[in-house]
């Protein structure tokens, strides 16, 4: 089997295999995320915060669960996957803003919906980035609880820990890319500093962390749901053959 045929073949049996209600959301919150980018909530000389801090923390939820149940490499599977769905859809909201229109004013609809190149990217090459740094923490972190592995305070640890560190790079690298190179060209010299895009990162990574504590225990459930009920089983038992050959 070829290296590409492989991938292939494990995405599609990773999808049938994860919960649509997991997928989906994962999906939703990434789409979420580059639309609500685009404004931010406050400037101030030290800090500033974009929309996308509202939703952030529902993606690195998703990719926590997966993780301890799947690995970080089908974890990161599917932030490709929810990468791509996001490019999709931001191309279809793409074309429906330039389609001319004499039925009503709808510059304020192409405006948010037509989306930034630069945004895009940003967000993108941040998320992705994040991703991996959080699926790779999150199970390094996991494999220090020898004793209790599936434990509540293992679950915890690998959670909070990834995703506050998974955030911060992932809020600092989309800061950075939009509002320090691309913003000033692009948007009349508005800017962030820095100072503004390491205060963004670091505040919304406390941010999201407190939402992860809040909703962790939802996560921690599904996980020990999933473990009794077996999910996952064709694809454990296609990583099983590929080893053997």
């Amino acid at each position: 089997m070829t290296s590409i045929k492989k991938i292939y073949t494990e995405t599609k049996i990773l999808l049938r295999s994860i919960p649509a209600t997991v997928v989906t959301l994962f999906a939703v919150s990434v789409v979420c995320m580059n639309l609500l980018a685009n404004k931010t909530l406050v400037q101030r000389d030290w800090i500033a915060i974009d929309g996308g801090i509202l939703i952030s923390w529902l993606s690195f939820m998703c990719m926590d669960i997966i993780t301890k149940h799947f690995g970080p490499r089908a974890s990161t599977i599917i932030s490709i996957h929810a990468a791509a769905i996001n490019l999709l859809t931001c191309l279809i909201f793409f074309v429906a803003s330039i389609i001319p229109s004499n039925a009503n004013d709808y510059s304020a609809f192409d405006g948010i919906f037509g989306g930034t190149w630069f945004v895009l990217l940003g967000s993108t090459i941040a998320f992705l980035a994040s991703a991996v740094i959080n699926n790779i923490l999150n199970y390094m972190i996991g494999k220090c609880f020898i004793d209790n592995p599936d434990g509540k305070l293992a679950y915890a640890a690998r959670s909070y820990i990834s995703t506050f560190i998974g955030q911060f790079f992932d809020n600092f690298i989309f800061s950075v890319i939009v509002f320090v190179f691309f913003a000033p060209i692009f948007w009349n010299g508005f800017c962030w500093t820095v100072l503004q895009c390491a205060m963004c990162a670091l505040t919304g990574a406390v941010a999201e962390l407190v939402m992860e504590i809040l909703f962790s225990p939802f996560g921690y459930r599904i996980t020990k749901k999933w473990q009794a009920e077996n999910v996952g089983e064709e694809y454990f038992n296609f990583l099983e053959g590929v080893k053997k050959k």
